[in-house]
């Protein structure tokens, strides 16, 4: 093998980079680079069609809203500003004092049932076994499914005739046929339950995840120290879910306070508006009584409701955090 004295002087005589310097990229490198950095607007060209739907289909109508709620909206007339006139009308309707009471009571009984919902669900399939996915997509199918589908399949379960099928379900255990959604005692819970059975699957999937992320060194030391199952859940697993309970009752509050589908297709607020909600309420103000402007003004009350609610949270727990 023979070595050409003339290269080995030419590269013996070029400066050197001194210790501990960095080497710059070569040309291709940097070429390459500069030509990413160019074309900084290949990601927002992607996301322009959505952001164009969420613009026209949600941030333009609740600027118009907040606009709305301070005038009396009269179609091919005119608007006329009122003030604060709106937000009087819909705060003394004793219509939306019951919807918000009926909204409460819905979406905190949902988050709790969801949440202790997904915790069992979880506990029974954490594992990374293949029947164990199965049945975790099979228990996630409920999530997927669009929520008029759902409502509809429910409302044809709560039938309240004595062969309806949850009647003969219950028939079997010796209890009597219930009307369900047609009743204003069991209307509300009849909902709730769907709700539940609905929302219970996606908290099983973020608790999966956060059970994930837990040492199981804390498990092996709890069992060392002779606690039992219930008592590693308590002491270890409880504490460990605790940031994500607590993204998921942001979550699942928000949802609850959202609520619209579900009862406006299952009862549309009935009976004697047992299940009327804050969304059917403004719904029926706004486009049914053609009231735009009080609906619009209790559409505004229920997103500064939800946005107190959010803030409110997060900040309780970055000051517990940071105590």
């Amino acid at each position: 093998m023979t070595i050409n004295t003339a290269d080995a002087a030419t590269a013996a005589d070029a400066p050197q980079p001194a210790a501990g310097a960095i080497a710059s990229p070569p040309p291709a490198r940097r070429r390459r680079r500069h030509r990413v950095q160019g074309q900084w607007w290949v990601p927002w060209a992607f996301l322009a069609p959505a952001l164009v739907l969420f613009l026209v289909f949600r941030y333009i109508p609740m600027v118009q809203a907040i606009g709305m709620s301070v005038e009396n909206v009269r179609p091919y007339l005119g608007n006329e500003f009122v003030g604060t006139k709106n937000y009087e009308t819909i705060l003394a309707d004793p219509a939306f004092r019951d919807a918000t009471v009926n909204t409460l009571i819905l979406a905190f009984g949902q988050t709790a049932g969801c949440l202790l919902l997904g915790f069992a669900l979880a506990l029974l399939l954490e594992g990374q076994t293949r029947k164990l996915s199965f049945i975790r997509s099979a228990a996630f199918l409920p999530v997927v499914v669009p929520m008029a589908v759902i409502a509809e399949l429910w409302r044809i379960m709560y039938h309240p005739s004595p062969d309806g099928f949850l009647n003969s379900i219950v028939g079997v255990l010796g209890l009597g046929p219930s009307e369900y959604i047609n009743s204003p005692d069991s209307a509300m819970w009849s909902i709730m339950l769907m709700g539940i059975w609905r929302g219970g699957p996606y908290d099983m999937m973020i608790i999966l995840a956060g059970l994930a992320g837990i040492d199981r060194g804390l498990y092996e030391a709890a069992t060392v120290d002779g606690a039992n199952r219930w008592q590693r859940i308590l002491h270890v697993t409880l504490p460990g879910l605790r940031p994500v309970f607590s993204i998921l009752f942001i979550l699942a509050a928000i949802r609850g306070f959202r609520v619209f589908t579900e009862v406006y297709l299952m009862t549309n607020g009935g009976p004697n508006g047992a299940t009327e909600v804050v969304m059917t309420l403004l719904y029926k103000l706004g486009l049914e009584q053609q009231k735009l402007g009080v609906g619009s003004a209790g559409a505004v009350l229920l997103f500064l409701a939800t946005l107190v609610l959010t803030v409110g949270v997060q900040l309780m727990l970055r000051r517990k955090k940071d105590a």
